[in-house]
């Protein structure tokens, strides 16, 4: 992975001033206090393919961007996956036994003159339809179609969610960048000019802010760190475009921490994808930037991504991942991602054995150069350089937790947000040391 500031955010338009006081989600305690001043100051006034291309209507998709790191096993760049939305059907066939137990129970067959007194816990089959109307229901009106227009004739239809009833709305920076104009409508069919507030090209999210309807519906956020694979997900969106908003699919989660590559298109850049949700949800066209959501309605995701040549490979940007970016938002704050200039190898028994590594388990900081010789792992001046960090170390522990298979390197790092200074564990020459580290921002590619 690198870490080597390749990719950087890229902020536009100013935000319109808040109004109103609700607040969707805090950070963890002490990760962001200024972002959560800003914003509570502002709330106060009451004045294993890989995508080939960005694939939305019109095929004016949108560009991706390269990550703060790499690591071996990511999926191999290749023909077949294409940009769209993993938004889920509300396809939801019912599991009917328990209606047929409450009928056989109704009709005697369950009687027995020997065990009638019997007593003890009932099992009741019940089916999952409600769940998923219920959760359907609950996230609909907050799901927006977005269409984007490029002011020559291209346009990118895709979907987003709105996350504060003030009117702002994430979604895929690949559906809205380099658009003159954008067309928000509204779950009930209402069209509203909106405005793209800045896009994170490190992770292919946006936000986009509407302003002049009052009191939005919006989405409740999950807790993307507690999905587990085979769990029921929903996702909603526009699929094919202009015609079919709203729609859902359901399907699971099929696995977790899922890399992908995603070259340049000739209209977006090459980019890189870390830590994915994928899903066997249904998806198509214009369903870009829809939420994934759970059984019980929050979201957990954003999709991203889908396979072209197959069925049932789709992939999400896990919910935590874009909670920052939302937050600088509400706070006024520019959207940037924390950077700290090294590149790095997570660290498996096969990397291991392969380089006589020490440990089993960590953030390698290792680099090689076009010609496949060792180089240099750390950028000068950046601030893992102004920390001390070393090409070599082995990055064990950041801000208290382990770094493995489960906790890579950029799966935290990406939850704080520029300026916040954060303890770093080193493995060097049989030693642990720690080493504080104040993140910087992303520099442009």
């Amino acid at each position: 992975m690198s870490d080597t500031g390749q990719v950087a955010t890229s902020p536009e338009i100013s935000p319109a001033s808040a109004a109103g006081e609700t607040q969707l989600f805090a950070p963890s305690p002490g990760q962001r206090a200024h972002l959560v001043q800003a914003y509570d100051a502002r709330a106060g006034d009451q004045s294993a393919g890989t995508p080939e291309r960005w694939f939305e209507a019109n095929g004016a998709g949108d560009r991706q961007v390269q990550p703060e790191t790499g690591r071996p096993g990511r999926c191999a760049v290749g023909p077949g996956l294409i940009l769209v939305v993993l938004i889920t059907s509300v396809v939801g066939a019912a599991l009917g036994a328990g209606g047929t137990v409450a009928a056989m129970r109704a009709a005697g067959a369950f009687d027995n003159p020997t065990t009638a007194a019997a007593t003890g816990p009932q099992v009741v089959i019940e089916s999952d339809a409600s769940t998923v109307i219920a959760a359907v229901a609950k996230i609909g009106p907050t799901v927006v179609q977005i269409v984007a227009n490029d002011g020559a004739g291209g346009t990118a239809v895709g979907s987003g969610t709105i996350y504060d009833p003030r009117g702002w709305i994430l979604t895929n920076a690949h559906i809205v960048r380099g658009a003159k104009t954008i067309t928000v409508r509204l779950s009930d069919n209402r069209r509203l000019a909106g405005t793209t507030y800045g896009l994170d090209t490190l992770t292919d999210l946006a936000v986009v802010k509407i302003d002049g309807i009052p009191d939005l519906a919006m989405a409740t956020l999950g807790d993307s760190s507690s999905v587990q694979v085979g769990e029921l997900v929903i996702a909603i969106g526009s699929p094919l475009g202009l015609a079919y908003p709203n729609s859902a699919s359901r399907g699971i989660v099929s696995a977790l921490g899922r890399d992908i590559d995603v070259p340049a298109d000739g209209v977006n850049p090459d980019m890189s994808l870390h830590s994915l949700i994928q899903t066997d949800a249904a998806i198509n066209p214009g369903n870009s930037g829809g939420p994934l959501i759970d059984a019980s309605g929050k979201v957990i995701g954003i999709a991203t991504a889908a396979a072209q040549s197959t069925t049932g490979v789709g992939f999400a940007i896990p919910i935590d991942v874009a909670k920052p970016i939302m937050q600088q938002a509400l706070a006024g704050e520019k959207i940037a991602r924390p950077y700290i200039g090294i590149s790095y190898d997570m660290i498996d028994q096969a990397l291991k054995d392969e380089n006589n590594l020490a440990l089993s388990e960590g953030a390698w900081v290792h680099a090689v150069n076009s010609a496949g010789n060792e180089a240099g792992a750390v950028a000068t001046g950046s601030p893992a350089d102004a920390a001390g960090v070393k090409t070599g170390d082995i990055i064990t522990k950041f801000e208290g937790q382990a770094i493995d298979s489960t906790h890579r390197l950029e799966d935290l790092l990406v939850k704080y947000a520029p300026g916040r200074t954060v303890a770093i564990e080193l493995y060097r020459s049989g030693n642990y040391i720690t080493v504080n580290v104040t993140l910087g921002t992303r520099p442009a590619a």
